[in-house]
């Protein structure tokens, strides 16, 4: 099974995270694709393999050198986002893309992949490009990374002349929902450091991510009939619409780029007697990350100084952290990765991750973990691709990498 073909097979596994499950994996899908992974890197002989009851897959490339040389490790996360569904995926390959519109879906709703609002469509005219039929995301965050981590092995495997130390392989559940790394263990995976295969566009090397965190904001109201209510009844919506309006209304995403941080409403529900927002707040800057929940806890403090004590409650809780400070001091492997690059003809694109990466979490518990591209595009919704073509530069990097690394 080549590249392609082990990615067209991954994506037809029903992997959608979901944050409210409780468990891990939150979703029993992801244990059926880790089973499935399992069975398959056991007939390609790879050695010291487990799968955990959390979903946590780990394996091992023996070295084939007589010298000692640091342990490295590939990482990918098997879950799909929770925004939209990765059930009953439809992949279509475009071959030789021609810069024009690809419709996705003719039907009563059409859906139409367009370089006018997809301009990086024209920097793959000419190759071969994986969509959907519109309905369902396609699933390359990050199984086109699982894919070209496993066809990097069995590539190492068929081409013996290529020297490498030990590589240490490791597939994990709920990158999505932001637990990626939370019961992943690090001392058990063995390696000195690991890259994750979670970026984007080809050339993308990321060592610098947001720092993250969530918040909930409740609103209490008071339900009284509508025709006698004056004075009486508190509409919680309301409130919450107010709290909306109080922050800063071009520090959203739509609105920011490169290292401008933002408040993202991510959900609202509610009725007259209670209504709750849900926000991810994003900065690259500590102090400046720091500063964004102290806003938010004072404008619950002001609306509850104009409604009374207790109307509105927060509740904030960190994600994650920038993993630059853990990576600077190591940056020996960011040079590898960037080095591997250029080895292969792909021009390095250092640059911050907008968003967050298992590795952010991995480096924080010791496991220096940088970000290296995918190839998949536009993720998390309908118009998401990946053109074959950044699948296999992509897989050249790793082999590249570990050359390298035994090279040293």
């Amino acid at each position: 099974m080549n590249l392609v073909d082990r990615f067209l097979k991954y994506v037809s596994f029903d992997t959608q995270s979901d944050e409210n499950s409780g468990v891990t994996p939150s979703t029993p899908g992801q244990m059926e694709f880790l089973k499935y992974l399992k069975t398959e890197l056991e007939q390609l002989g790879l050695e010291d393999i487990s799968l955990d009851d959390n979903g946590y897959l780990f394996a091992t490339l023996p070295s084939n050198i007589d010298k000692e040389v640091p342990t490295i490790g590939f990482i990918a996360h098997v879950d799909t986002s929770p925004d939209m569904s990765g059930k009953n995926v439809k992949p279509r390959i475009i071959h030789h893309y021609d810069g024009n519109e690809i419709i996705l879906s003719a039907e009563e709703e059409a859906y139409i992949l367009s370089p006018e609002m997809f301009p990086e469509l024209l920097n793959h005219i000419g190759e071969d490009i994986i969509v959907t039929d519109g309905k369902t995301l396609l699933g390359a965050d990050d199984k086109a990374g699982i894919a070209e981590i496993i066809s990097a092995i069995v590539y190492l495997q068929e081409h013996p002349e290529i020297k490498h130390g030990k590589i240490r392989i490791g597939f994990n559940p709920d990158e999505e929902i932001g637990l990626g790394a939370h019961k992943f263990d690090v001392e058990k995976f063995g390696c000195e450091w690991a890259y994750t295969m979670d970026g984007s566009e080809v050339g993308e090397l990321e060592y610098e991510n947001f720092n993250a965190a969530a918040a909930k904001i409740t609103f209490k109201g008071r339900n009284v009939h509508p025709g006698y209510a004056k004075h009486k009844m508190v509409n919680s919506m309301r409130l919450a619409s107010q709290f909306i309006s109080m922050l800063p209304r071009h520090e959203t995403p739509e609105h920011t780029e490169k290292y401008e941080g933002f408040y993202h409403l991510v959900g609202m529900q509610g009725d007259v007697e209670q209504s709750t927002l849900s926000y991810i707040i994003r900065d690259h800057s500590h102090p400046r990350f720091e500063s964004r929940k102290k806003e938010m806890e004072h404008l619950v403090r002001k609306i509850n100084s104009e409604f009374g004590e207790g109307t509105a409650t927060i509740e904030l809780r960190d994600q994650y952290y920038n993993m630059r400070e853990k990576i600077e001091p190591v940056m020996h492997i960011i040079d590898t990765a960037f080095a591997a690059m250029e080895a292969v003809g792909v021009k390095p694109n250092v640059k911050p991750i907008r968003g967050g990466t298992d590795g952010a979490q991995l480096s924080f518990k010791g496991l220096p973990c940088p970000n290296i591209f995918a190839g998949g595009m536009n993720f998390h919704g309908r118009y998401e691709y990946v053109p074959i073509q950044s699948m296999e530069k992509a897989m050249m990097v790793i082999v590249k990498i570990a050359e390298l690394v035994a090279d040293r």
